[in-house]
């Protein structure tokens, strides 16, 4: 269609198809193609939509139609806003000008009247606008701020009541309202100016000056002694309007408070030292500090304060924003401590956590994030600084010495209740956000005070440990002495607060308060934890032991403490008891083991005092071990439900415990513990272990929440230290230790692979926190009795062997095995050159051909026996003191130890690594050498530390001289002894500082305890160290760090030699092989068998070495001897009378050790057979194979 011309514009004609020349040959009769070619012009069909889709359509147009709206709506009320501020600015400051014009006007009569009306209400107005404050204008508004409130402070000096501002408060009821309005007015904007003084970021004085007479104004306001025209008749009056004005300080709506904090915050330390002199009165600083806290602390003066009116509202909002300052006493000068530190300042406060804490700790929450949106970072929790801050305003102590007290007319119940209730909400809030497994060490805290970072180049670390220092006056000892002292005297609060006047400080306060505390010192302390709390703790007269009193008390009940009186002081471990029993279960609990333990142990000793079954033996325990009152007696009813069983009040004092009696067995030593009998007899001993035992089986079994974590770990710790000492040297009978578990053992193979899992998540740190029972066979092997986790190793061996014939490695003798050629007269260059390089691969079989002296292979085939014959050479070779690689204990057990000299050694280390190796192929085959290793160093490869009781079986002079040392009462310091140790080696003296800087460190009666632990753990740990790493690293290429954890010190000698030094006979005759024509039934056999059992026990041990090269029988009896025990017969030829008399078989017996084969000629007499033997096993026959 075409469109017609406009005007004389020629419209160019439509252009020509391209495809016209085309088509014209094809209209005369090419009508299919002409059909093909045609396009339809009407376009698609429209595609149809789902409902769904449809429903989806109309959503999202509704919804953008809402955004719309919402947009216009957002729009109207943002131009609303600014035009309302446009129009106030503009207005204020046309007033601004014309304010100011009327103070330049000259002779102003400056009434009451004029200086509320004139001056006031348009200053009031424009100052409080935001445009006021800009840059631009900041230096015109100081100007008119000094200008209007030195004319205030003026009238308010002046003795003319018509002249005198502060006339109207006492004036007709409108202008009381009007002075009051005022007065809140500049009061806020006095606070508001305060807020904005950073003295350190000041460079002109007007600033300074202008918070000055801001500061002295708000005094003057606040204080009518200060009105100069007021007179007697209206001080009444005056006073109601000022307590009206100083309660409104007291609230939120003031903002007085948080403006006090923010100028706080910024003082820097230079504040801290104070001003003593006079010189202190005419710093601006300084006054506009003390003016602040005296506005601060209006609400607590106040005469309404004083008749005992309410002061929640001022008391809630001072604590939450003052007393949660970073540091608040050191950025005050000192002069103004004691009135933070008043009574009537710091009661108040207290007094209002308890009342109102939920509510507080919101607000509290809400200020930790306000505060750390406006930095990127973490920061210690404000209640954190609220209770460092209480803490120090309730003590005066002096940061150089250890001497401090409690302030004057301090409510102490108060005291411990608001710092536990503290810190609960302090250690709560932590557990969200980091949870309590993991360290504290890993929090960032915020630099956000001048006070740390006024020479703090360690950042977060720094601040956590000033922090930590707000808390001193807790881990000293006065402190704990006056609480116990109250405790004890049961003195009730003082009178006069909102506090309950009945309630009196008890020994659970005081257990709680200090249980709290190590927790913070725990999590909060970057570098030490909570060692110093506990060195106080542990190291107080008497405070332990009473804390076992109220334990032993709520745990084992009234009757079991008459029948064990002792002759101390129980009076307040019996007054306490009942207040530690929270529920019936405790007290029923409580009841039922106080008549098992009064029964049995009277039926065990037939006594009915202390110190009579004080004195009983270790051996009468001991002998009682299989008894089932015993194992009855040991399992602890009260602890048998574990955390769910026990109040809270009862779990903190466990915690506490387990957290200060386990530091203590660090350093109490055995004469300590097993003579002196200090801090408790042995008797009481066996009470911590048995309650600690069952409780932390228990946790483990009924898988316990995480909220016990804490107490668990404690608990854990202190036990393993007393299972320790017992194991070194014994106090408690076996059936202790195995009462727990008793009934609930699970089987030898589900337990085995229980405790793989279990180890596996610990060494991964893949544990979710919470006990699971599979933990018990990592944490409490101890509970399975030593057979069976004998069974549990030799599984774990036998499932090891399985996977590795699953996974196509040479486990048995035969085709692919190791072969190895050793000559006799060099059987540990030879087995270290060819063995060494295998590692873990030496689980395989080996095939060892030997060498003779000669150079010539010796006869004989390996079936086990010479590979067996090898281990034992090898190991009785390398672990001869002779060789030099170890050396015999000065201790009568004559146990291995490696030497110093090994150092000197080309391989010296390698060699210790070699002989881990050969250790472990012993273990692995069941092999067991005849020697033992010193606890010292099966303590330390094993990944356990040393301490200082274990010196006496290194070295008994050097242990005995620490001893005396240690117990010296005269003066240390004249033995000349510094921090250093002497050691010689290859003919050359080393010195080895015990701490840097140890050589011009004197060891004084101060620090003669670390001097003594100091050089233990030199001798113990430092100096063995390297040896005991490199015999791990071989030893766990063939058992696994989780097989031995099963074991401990003395065990694992066992596991490695066997057991005790004599076996049972019936049992090895039993497992015993008859060949070469020997059977049961023959009268030699019966013979040996009856001579066998006549030896003594000695005898039979050395008969054992002579064919086994071992003297002590396998752990689990003989069934387990590989190969097993063989008598093999050896034919003589004597007459049918050498039986009655003539002459015997005068032929020795003989051994083939490497098959544990004993060659009995055929002997007729008994007599013969036993003399005979005798003879043998005393010569020490050789090998001989035959």
């Amino acid at each position: 269609m075409s469109v017609p011309p406009a005007g004389n514009r020629q419209v160019p004609p439509p252009p020509r198809s391209p495809l016209l020349p085309l088509l014209r040959p094809l209209r005369a009769g090419s009508l299919f193609l002409l059909s093909l070619l045609q396009v339809s012009l009407r376009g698609s069909s429209a595609r149809e939509i789902t409902r769904d889709a449809l429903l989806q359509k109309v959503s999202e147009e509704r919804q953008l139609r809402s955004h719309l709206r919402r947009a216009a709506a957002a729009a109207l009320s943002i131009q609303r806003i600014w035009r309302r501020y446009y129009v106030i600015r503009v207005v204020s400051e046309q007033l601004h000008e014309d304010w100011k014009l009327l103070m330049n006007q000259p002779n102003i009569d400056l009434t009451t009247q004029w200086i509320s009306r004139n001056m006031l209400r348009p200053f009031l107005f424009f100052i409080t606008q935001p445009s006021s404050w800009y840059k631009g204008q900041q230096s015109k508004t100081v100007e008119s701020i000094l200008t209007c409130f030195k004319i205030i402070l003026n009238s308010i000096n002046s003795t003319d009541a018509s002249k005198n501002f502060c006339s109207f408060a006492v004036g007709m009821p409108e202008e009381r309202s009007i002075w009051l309005y005022q007065a809140k007015k500049l009061i806020s904007l006095c606070s508001f100016i305060l807020a904005r003084c950073d003295h350190s970021c000041c460079k002109d004085g007007s600033m300074v000056d202008m918070t000055a007479i801001a500061m002295r104004l708000a005094v003057s306001l606040t204080d009518c002694k200060t009105w100069k025209s007021l007179k007697s008749e209206s001080s009444r009056a005056a006073d109601a309007s000022v307590e009206t004005l100083i309660e409104f300080i007291g609230t939120c709506q003031s903002g007085t408070y948080n403006c006090v904090r923010q100028y706080i915050k910024c003082l820097g330390p230079h504040v801290t030292s104070g001003k003593k002199s006079s010189a202190a009165a005419t710093d601006d600083r300084f006054l506009i500090t003390a003016s602040a806290v005296t506005l601060a602390l209006r609400p607590f003066h106040s005469k309404k304060a004083d008749r005992g009116t309410d002061l929640n509202g001022a008391s809630k909002e001072y604590f939450k924003l003052v007393l949660t300052i970073p540091y608040l006493c050191k950025r005050m000068p000192s002069l103004l401590l004691p009135a933070l530190k008043h009574i009537s300042v710091l009661q108040p406060c207290l007094s209002i956590i308890l009342i109102s804490k939920d509510k507080i700790f919101e607000e509290i929450i809400k200020l930790d994030k306000s505060e750390v949106l406006a930095v990127d970072a973490t920061v210690i929790p404000c209640s954190g600084w609220a209770l460092g801050n209480i803490v120090n305003l309730a003590t005066n102590h002096d940061d150089l010495s250890s001497s401090g007290c409690f302030i004057q007319g301090l409510d102490f119940c108060l005291y411990v209740d608001v710092v536990n209730c503290i810190c609960q909400n302090l250690l709560e809030s932590f557990e969200k956000s980091k949870g309590m497994s993991q360290s504290v060490g890993s929090i960032a805290f915020h630099a956000e005070t001048s006070v740390a970072e006024e020479g703090d180049t360690n950042g977060s670390s720094s601040m956590r440990t000033l922090f930590m220092d707000l808390l001193k006056p807790i881990y000293q000892q006065w402190h704990l002495r006056k609480l116990l002292m109250l405790a004890k005297e049961d003195v009730s609060c003082s009178s006069g607060t909102n506090y309950d006047p009945t309630r009196s400080l008890k020994l659970s306060d005081v257990v709680c308060f200090y249980y709290h505390m190590l927790r913070i010192f725990s999590s909060f302390n970057p570098s030490i934890g909570s060692l110093p709390i506990l060195n106080m703790l542990a190291f107080s007269p008497g405070f332990l032991v009473d804390l076992w009193g109220a334990l032993e008390m709520s745990i084992f009940g009234q009757a079991i403490q008459n029948l064990q009186e002792t002759g101390h002081d129980k009076q307040l471990a019996t007054r306490t008891s009942g207040e530690q029993v929270s529920s019936t279960r405790q007290r029923r609990n409580a009841k039922d083991a106080a008549t098992k333990w009064a029964n049995v142990l009277q039926k065990i000793t037939g006594k009915s005092n202390d110190s009579e079954v004080g004195t009983m033996s270790d051996s009468i325990l001991i002998s009682k071990q299989s008894d089932d009152d015993a194992l009855t007696l040991w399992d602890i009813e009260a602890m048998r439900h574990a955390s769910e069983g026990i109040g809270k009040d009862l779990m903190c004092m466990m915690y506490l415990f387990c957290a200060i009696y386990g530091h203590l067995l660090l350093v109490l030593d055995d004469i300590e513990f097993y003579e002196k009998q200090v801090p408790f007899t042995l008797e009481q001993q066996r009470k911590i272990a048995s309650a600690l035992n069952t409780f932390v089986y228990n946790s483990f079994v009924q898988n316990g929440g995480s909220y016990s974590k804490p107490l668990l770990d404690v608990a854990v710790r202190c036990l393993n230290l007393l299972y320790e000492r017992d194991s070194r040297h014994k106090f408690c009978p076996i059936s202790l230790w195995l009462a727990p578990a008793r009934n609930g053992r699970i089987p030898i193979a589900a337990a085995a692979r229980a405790h793989e899992v279990a180890f596996g998540n610990f060494q991964g740190n893949n544990s979710s926190g919470i006990p699971t029972r599979s933990s018990v066979f990592t944490t409490l092997p101890h509970v399975y009795p030593f057979e069976e986790r004998v069974q549990m190793f030799r599984e774990f061996i036998e499932s090891d062997k399985a996977s590795r014939r699953v996974t196509g490695e040479i486990s048995g003798p035969g085709p692919g095995s190791i072969e190895i050629v050793i000559r006799r007269g060099h059987i540990i260059e030879d087995g270290y050159r060819q063995l060494n390089c295998l590692r873990s691969k030496l689980k395989s079989c080996i095939h060892v051909s030997f060498v003779s002296e000669c150079g010539l292979p010796e006869a004989g085939l390996d079936y086990g026996g010479l590979s067996k014959e090898f281990l034992t050479d090898l190991s009785k070779t390398a672990f001869s003191p002779e060789y030099g690689l170890f050396s015999q204990t000065s201790a009568s057990d004559t146990s291995l130890i490696p030497s110093n000299s090994a150092r000197l050694l080309d391989n010296g280390i390698d060699m210790i690594e070699f002989l881990g190796r050969v250790v472990g192929k012993a273990l692995y085959e069941g092999i067991l050498l005849d020697y033992s290793f010193s606890p010292v160093f099966v303590q330390k490869f094993l990944g356990r530390y040393n301490f200082l009781d274990e010196l006496s079986t290194l070295d008994p002079e050097l242990y005995r001289n620490l001893m005396q040392l240690k117990h010296y009462d005269g003066d240390v310091e004249d033995l000349c002894l510094d921090f250093t140790v002497t050691e010689e080696l290859g003919g050359k003296r080393i010195v080895h500082e015990l701490r840097p800087g140890g050589k011009s460190i004197s060891v004084t009666n101060e620090n003669k305890l670390h001097y003594v632990h100091a050089m233990a753990d030199f001798k113990l740990n430092r100096q063995i160290l390297p040896f005991a790493n490199a015999f791990y690293r071989g030893l766990s290429d063939l058992i696994s760090p989780s097989w031995l954890s099963l074991f401990n010190t003395n065990e694992f000698n066992q596991l490695l030699s066997g057991g005790l030094q004599d076996f049972d006979v019936d049992d090895l005759r039993n497992n015993t092989k008859y060949t070469g024509g020997y059977t049961e039934s023959s009268r030699t056999v019966k013979l040996f068998w009856e001579v066998i059992k006549g030896l003594k026990p000695t005898e039979r041990c050395l008969l054992l070495k002579f064919v086994t090269s071992c003297s002590r029988a396998p752990l689990l009896g003989f069934k387990y001897l590989q190969p097993s025990f063989t008598i093999h017969k050896v034919p003589c030829d004597v007459t049918l009378w050498a039986s009655i008399g003539g002459q015997d078989v005068d032929r020795l017996p003989s051994a083939s050790t490497c098959y544990n084969t004993l060659k009995l000629p055929t002997y007729k007499r008994s007599s013969t057979l036993r003399s005979k033997l005798l003879y043998a096993i005393s010569s020490n026959t050789g090998f001989e194979l035959s």
